[in-house]
């Protein structure tokens, strides 16, 4: 899996799928709050298995998402 998600919208995606998460878990939201799951990991992960079939990439260079060594070129 080659990244595709850049440092911004990793942080992003992370923010929102911990306060998604965490508002389920306070009780504030319901279930649909465990959507919250997917951001989370595709920030982790830094791969988006939409992007791809859209032809999108946040990363702006490929070793701006990860490391010179992890990136598969």
């Amino acid at each position: 899996m080659k990244a595709n998600v850049g440092t911004l919208d990793r942080a992003l995606r992370i923010a929102a799928g911990l306060l998604l998460l965490g508002l389920t878990l306070a009780g504030v939201i319901g279930v649909w709050g465990w959507i919250g799951l997917l951001p989370l990991a595709t920030g982790l992960f830094r791969f988006c298995p939409a992007y791809p079939l859209l032809g999108i990439s946040t990363c702006g260079r490929a070793d701006s998402c990860c490391g010179k060594d992890s990136c598969k070129k």
